[in-house]
């Protein structure tokens, strides 16, 4: 892959070896922050409302949603990793590196800034153009560390579904919001504290 130079600044491809902790966490919060800006943009261009689109909805009805497909996410996650080798499921040690030494209330703010940045992009503003089957495919090429296996790919893809799905049946962003949140959260705290082996 080309090298890329703007005035000072030098854009070129690195391997997950060659990141640490500190590169990681700005190229999440650039990745995130753009993820936010596009999303804005876009959803500018389509006339749909902001303000409309982060509309609390009356009822917890969305908090059932997001709750129950993270719960059925981590299930189905549960048995795969119970008869899928590891391997298989390897994202490079990028979730590690993200998660392990970093402190509660960050992790907590990584989850709801990657879930609001995501979810305003992906559903609230591809998916209302496109729909959920090609989003889900923009979303699972976006995840490019999983790339290099099928299985991950494809559980990201189905993710990206389910994330569609309680979208369009609860009529508010909030729920898959809620779920992106609570897999992250929850992921994220498995990690930090799981003891080292």
């Amino acid at each position: 892959m080309k090298k890329f130079k703007f005035g000072k600044i030098e854009i070129k491809p690195i391997e997950p070896g060659q990141l640490n902790e500190r590169l990681l966490l700005i190229n999440l919060y650039i990745t995130q922050g753009l993820a936010l800006l596009i999303g804005l943009i876009v959803v500018f261009f389509q006339k749909q409302s902001l303000m409309k689109l982060f509309e609390l909805p009356e009822g917890l009805g969305f908090l059932y949603w997001g709750a129950g497909l993270a719960g059925l996410m981590f299930t189905i996650d549960l048995v795969l990793s119970k008869v899928i080798p590891e391997e298989s499921m390897d994202d490079g040690g990028i979730n590690e590196m993200l998660f392990r030494k970093r402190p509660v209330w960050h992790i907590i703010l990584i989850a709801a800034f990657v879930a609001i940045c995501e979810e305003l992009l992906f559903r609230g503003a591809i998916q209302h153009a496109i729909g959920p089957y090609w989003t889900s495919i923009i979303f699972a090429i976006i995840h490019i560390r999983y790339l290099k296996h099928w299985i991950p790919t494809g559980w990201v893809f189905l993710s990206s579904y389910g994330l569609g799905y309680i979208y369009i049946h609860s009529g508010t962003l909030w729920a898959p919001i809620v779920c992106h949140f609570i897999i992250d959260l929850v992921s994220g705290m498995i990690i930090r504290f799981r003891r080292a082996r």
